[in-house]
């Protein structure tokens, strides 16, 4: 297997952007904590925990292990403009399975950046031997059931008013999956 942490690629958007993926290192933690604080209430909410919080991002970098969360970025130039990552169990009934999870700059919504990225994790999810992806968010974000659609997964349930959005209101949840060798296998 390769050298996970030492993957590099370029991308090119639709608008003929080109953006950098490569996994999260220490040495980013200034740079995502900038992409953070940048983005607004209305896109941080969707994030799981309070990503404005040094101590958060603190403890992201202390506890870095590929094995167990697999964080990429992408970068225009020397700025971070997206994270997702790959959340893996190494054992029990969900060691085949992973979630994903993305975060894009909206100054890069619609480009494609985050089907590019998601298309990376499932590379890489094809690579550690992990056999279903899953995702969940708010119904609501139409922009990310088209993303998730494009690259490869489907809608399995949707649990209605199961989170709260910042202001207090009733928000359904879908939870799509994708079958990582088959997708694998009509890709060929």
């Amino acid at each position: 297997m390769t050298k996970m942490k030492d993957l590099k690629k370029e991308g090119k958007l639709k608008d003929g952007t080109v953006v950098l993926l490569r996994p999260m290192v220490k040495a980013d933690r200034k740079g995502l904590g900038k992409f953070f604080n940048r983005l607004t209430p209305s896109v941080l909410q969707y994030v799981r925990n309070d990503v404005t919080d040094p101590k958060i991002l603190d403890k992201w970098f202390d506890q870095l292990n590929y094995d167990r969360v697999f964080p990429l970025l992408a970068f225009k130039k020397d700025k971070v403009v997206a994270n997702a990552s790959l959340h893996r169990v190494s054992y029990g009934w969900r060691k085949h399975l992973a979630t994903i999870r993305i975060v894009v700059d909206p100054e890069f919504h619609g480009k494609g950046l985050g089907t590019l990225m998601i298309n990376e994790l499932v590379d890489l999810a094809q690579e550690f031997g992990i056999e279903k992806l899953m995702v969940e968010f708010p119904l609501r974000v139409h922009e990310a059931l088209a993303m998730f659609k494009t690259a490869g997964f489907s809608p399995r349930g949707v649990i209605e008013g199961l989170m709260k959005d910042r202001h207090g209101e009733d928000l359904d949840i879908v939870i799509m999956v994708m079958d990582v060798a088959a997708y694998a296998d009509k890709s060929r």
